[in-house]
């Protein structure tokens, strides 16, 4: 376990996930002293396996691109606003159509060399049990919070909730048959050839579903509730819902037209590579609580996997995260303990890149904090805004992880065509941040 030491005119970071890197970096950048605390590699999660800052775990993906998606407008403002995260992921960016996908391994790497460089901040690398009892402390471990420190926190907070995540499987390109797939982006965004997919007919698609519901999945332990949350729900959970719910989710044929045929299939499975080199694919939506023979057995029934090699199988852990409309202030303080900060899937946002946006809130709240500085909070009409609003001031009784979207913003004034919102949305996001980052 790692003793926390603690100096007042210095900040404490625990977790070097993305959410703990970005404060750090941020407390940083404006004179405040950091340390840093990342157990790995003395002690893996789950779900980890890099020793390096900053893993991806359950996809490679960091969404849509376009100001059409909010998290593509969430992006844009932590680009502006001179986020770390973003600024690895565009340096370790893989071909992934209209989305931002990275090299998980360059992205790691590029951040750890960017944390481990910085002379204000120092890496501590050990498991923390406990919370320092005096000056400023970002708790940014995450969801995957270790019990020893999970339990700390719960005396602390006085409640936990939690949902499961799971995490698709990925498989080696030199392992598929590529006579059964075809290149193609959905709608012929990115270069045309950022996808690999797996065509079905209806009778392949009708039996994979079959078999899916038939498999043997990885059991919940007899105390823990299963709460999935809808925006990673498992393959099989989705398949349970109707026969045809997967063609209208990650098998959507939609958009993808065949070259070879100049026709859409019944059923498609997209693959997206995990690295720049392309010798790893992802299966796109295929979070999984199967057991991993039952993996092996399944997913080889898709066209084009027939010899699939598994670089990673799916598995499924909890994600914990606080109640954060009855616990935090709108600034990620702790109520009722004017030093601690959350940042992180912790907190209740769900995604990387929203994530990262709370780590960059948190981590200049903190150093604010310990300068004296009044603390600060972006516009409502920003991206970063509108998700702060929403952790911070939905119903406290129903509370569940949310990623950014359109519906959190405020109403634009008067009357907007409908698909004239979003943009006019962004633009107002936009200047709205603008104005914020030149009073920071």
């Amino acid at each position: 376990m790692a003793n926390i030491t603690h100096m007042t005119d210095a900040i404490t970071v625990i977790g070097g996930g993305l959410a703990g890197c970005e404060a750090a970096w941020q407390a940083a950048r404006r004179g405040v002293s950091v340390t840093l605390h990342e157990m790995k590699p003395a002690k893996f999660s789950p779900a980890h396996s890099l020793p390096g800052l900053a893993e991806l775990v359950c996809s490679n993906s960091l969404r849509g691109e376009s100001l059409e998606n909010a998290v593509g407008l969430l992006k844009q403002e932590l680009r502006r606003a001179g986020s770390l995260f973003m600024a690895a992921a565009d340096a370790t960016r893989v071909p992934a159509g209209g989305a931002l996908a990275v090299d998980r391994e360059l992205f790691s790497a590029a951040i750890t060399e960017k944390i481990d460089s910085h002379p204000l901040i120092t890496v501590v690398r050990g498991e923390v049990a406990a919370l320092p009892l005096d000056g400023t402390v970002v708790v940014a471990s995450g969801p995957l919070t270790s019990d020893p420190l999970a339990v700390a926190l719960q005396r602390l907070t006085g409640e936990y909730l939690y949902f499961y995540d799971a995490i698709a499987p990925i498989v080696t390109a030199d392992s598929l048959e590529m006579d059964k797939i075809f290149a193609a982006s959905r709608y012929g965004k990115g270069d045309g050839d950022d996808y690999l997919n797996c065509p079905l007919d209806q009778e392949q698609y009708d039996r994979f579903v079959a078999e899916l519901l038939a498999a043997d999945k990885v059991p919940a332990r007899e105390f823990e509730k299963v709460v999935h949350f809808e925006g990673c729900m498992p393959i099989e959970e989705l398949a349970s819902r109707g026969h045809d719910t997967l063609r209208f989710g990650p098998m959507k044929p939609v958009g993808l037209v065949d070259p070879r045929t100049g026709r859409e299939h019944h059923a498609v499975v997209q693959l997206r590579a995990e690295n720049r080199e392309r010798t790893l694919f992802n299966l796109v939506g295929f979070q999984t609580k199967l057991t991993w023979p039952e993996q092996r057995r399944i997913f080889p029934l898709i066209p084009g996997l027939g010899r699939a090699e598994f670089a990673r199988l799916g598995s499924m852990h909890r994600n914990t995260f606080i109640n954060a409309p009855r616990l935090l202030e709108p600034t990620f303080l702790l109520k009722g303990e004017p030093r601690i900060f959350f940042a992180g899937q912790i907190t209740g946002v769900e995604g990387y890149v929203e994530s990262a946006a709370s780590g960059f809130l948190a981590g200049i709240n903190a150093a604010r904090l310990v300068r004296g500085e009044a603390l600060t909070l972006p516009p409502p009409e920003t991206a970063l805004g509108a998700l702060v609003h929403h952790i911070t001031n939905t119903d406290a009784r129903h509370f569940q992880p949310m990623n950014v979207n359109y519906g959190l913003f405020p109403d634009l004034p008067g009357r907007v065509k409908k698909k004239e919102r979003r943009a006019r949305l962004a633009e107002r996001a936009m200047m709205a941040l603008d104005d914020w980052l030149g009073n920071l």
